[in-house]
């Protein structure tokens, strides 16, 4: 009874030493074996490793892509016009015993932190080149610069026992007073674009309006021109008309004509005339011809 009771509690702290012993390294890390902050062994492949419990401690980063984002920073390219420019960079740890040594305790976080300055300055650098213009840096050939800031940041970080994949410049905007002012550049250069284009519609506008009045000029005169031929031929034709009709009976053609002025002089509802009964007007009524 006295040896069960000694045997149970060692084989439960042998359990506890040999699974304490035992642990699994992950297809997506890597794992550092410390003993006593010395560091004893890398385990960058997966499956089961051993280290000696209580003495021995496991330390795990990660082995995947890893991103940052970079803080918002000014630089000045060679004309002089001030940029802010957001960036964010793909690194992963490619020597963990490196990156352990540069580091220490402070793991990904003062690794990052560090790896952050890194690219500030070297954007700064390669943005502030005596060949690149805020033209450059906002055209296509912003894919050059990129790749020149990713190759000089990635020899900065390799002495973090970093690897830097990739480098993107997120935004790369005028700041806020230059903006304002661009804008008013911008919206001052449409306006007088918009006024250029208002004064040309209305030169337009005067233009057709001229030649549909010069058309409605010419429209009319050559219709009075052509009225006028037709009224003179009408006048020609009746004043034939009239001669045949005189030549072939004269008191006939008397008689009619002297009608038309009785009848153009007493024309009206309220036409009076006042003249004596000799006048020359009723001759042709008191005339012995009218009489008969």
């Amino acid at each position: 009874m006295r040896k069960t009771t000694l045997i149970l509690p060692l084989v439960v702290i042998l359990v506890i030493a040999g699974l304490s012993s035992v642990f699994v390294v992950d297809e997506r890390e890597k794992a550092l074996v410390l003993q006593f902050g010395q560091i004893k062994s890398v385990k960058e492949e997966p499956g089961l490793s051993f280290k000696i419990p209580l003495i021995q401690e496991v330390v795990r980063y990660d082995a995947r892509i890893l991103s940052l984002d970079t803080d918002t920073i000014e630089v000045t390219p060679s004309d002089d016009r001030r940029l802010v420019v957001d960036a964010f960079a793909r690194y992963r740890i490619a020597d963990v015993v490196q990156f352990r040594q540069a580091v220490g305790v402070g793991g990904l976080r003062a690794a990052e932190d560090r790896l952050s300055s890194v690219l500030n300055a070297q954007i700064r650098e390669v943005l502030g080149a005596d060949q690149v213009t805020s033209d450059t840096i906002l055209s296509e050939d912003r894919r050059n610069l990129m790749n020149r800031i990713r190759d000089q940041s990635r020899m900065s970080a390799q002495g973090l026992g970093l690897d830097v994949v990739d480098v993107r410049l997120k935004q790369t905007n005028l700041p806020t007073q230059n903006l304002d002012a661009t804008f008013s550049r911008m919206r001052a250069e449409r306006e007088r674009e918009a006024a250029d284009e208002i004064a040309r519609g209305k030169e337009a506008a005067q233009r057709v309006r001229a030649q549909a009045d010069r058309t409605v000029t010419e429209t009319l005169s050559e219709a009075e021109r052509e009225a006028q031929v037709i009224r003179g031929e009408a006048d020609a034709r009746r004043n034939a008309v009239l001669a045949e009709a005189y030549g072939k009976d004269e008191e006939f053609f008397a008689f009619y004509r002297s009608l038309e002025a009785y009848e153009k002089a007493l024309k009206g509802d309220n036409s009076s005339m006042v003249m004596t009964p000799d006048s020359e007007f009723f001759d042709y009524l008191r005339s012995g011809t009218a009489s008969q």
